[in-house]
């Protein structure tokens, strides 16, 4: 489980709303009209923001249960990825945005203003995979996962992966990983995973929220909606995503080796 961050850049009382809209589930006070944002000729104020496709369910949610008790206020929200929505706060094209993991010492110094972190929502990062004749969940080690990310690990039927799942006929086929191609959280998450618990993991890809991705190895996607797409679609493939995406398109997930040696779900 992580925290989710979201960020707004502060520098009016309508940013500070902001803040109370998503991180405070606010009181439903109505915007005043000398607050930021555009406003269009109806005099309703608009809210534009960028990041993480991770928490994008809850924020929709979110932002369509605020409407119905302030519909001055219209918020849209774009799931471009965390690199994304940091950038667009940087640049000043975004009103907020959100990110799986801070932005860094060096961004918040060369921000022309103050930058607000607040964690909004825990998530889980899962591994997704699609192989039909499997009918129990499959179990996975940080070290099985990584050597399949890595390209150590070709075949589903290779004898690391039995070895977690002694019990499954696994396929003799050829594994398809699936990453994440833009800059996105939900990798920076899934590459600290790996970099805590596997060294070789650590030395040749590291924590990064668009790591350099062992060439020849796999598929890119955008967003999670992109990797739960190209996954659901592809037979033999596994990639990483929220679990919300896993649970709204009802495909199973990996359960995962932990420190005490069990195979949890998330």
């Amino acid at each position: 489980m992580i925290n989710k961050i979201f960020f707004v850049r502060k520098f009016t009382s309508l940013f500070l709303l902001s803040i109370a809209i998503f991180g405070l589930a606010c009181s439903g006070q109505p915007v005043g009209q000398n607050s930021g944002g555009s406003t269009d000729s109806g005099s309703a104020m608009r809210l534009q923001g960028s990041g993480a496709s991770f928490p994008k369910p809850i924020y929709e949610k979110w932002v369509s249960e605020y409407g119905k008790i302030n519909p001055n206020v219209k918020i849209d929200y774009q799931a471009t990825g965390s690199g994304a929505g940091q950038k667009a706060l940087l640049s000043k094209t975004a009103d907020f945005g959100a990110s799986d993991d801070p932005m860094s010492d060096e961004d918040l110094k060369n921000a022309s203003g103050e930058i607000l972190h607040i964690p909004t929502v825990l998530g889980a990062v899962v591994l997704t995979y699609n192989l039909p004749a499997v009918n129990e969940p499959l179990k996975l080690s940080g070290e099985t996962i990584a050597d399949i990310y890595l390209g150590n690990i070709k075949k589903w039927n290779d004898e690391r992966v039995k070895k977690d799942n002694p019990n499954l006929n696994l396929p003799d086929g050829d594994i398809l990983p699936v990453y994440r191609a833009d800059s996105s959280g939900t990798s920076a998450v899934f590459t600290d995973y790996l970099s805590k618990t596997v060294p070789a993991w650590k030395e040749k890809v590291g924590t990064n929220k668009q790591p350099s991705w062992i060439t020849g190895i796999g598929i890119g996607a955008k967003g999670n909606d992109g990797v739960m797409g190209q996954v659901k679609q592809t037979p033999n493939s596994i990639g990483y995503v929220e679990l919300t995406f896993a649970k709204a398109n009802n495909v199973p997930t990996a359960h995962i080796k932990n420190k005490a040696g069990s195979f949890v779900e998330a």
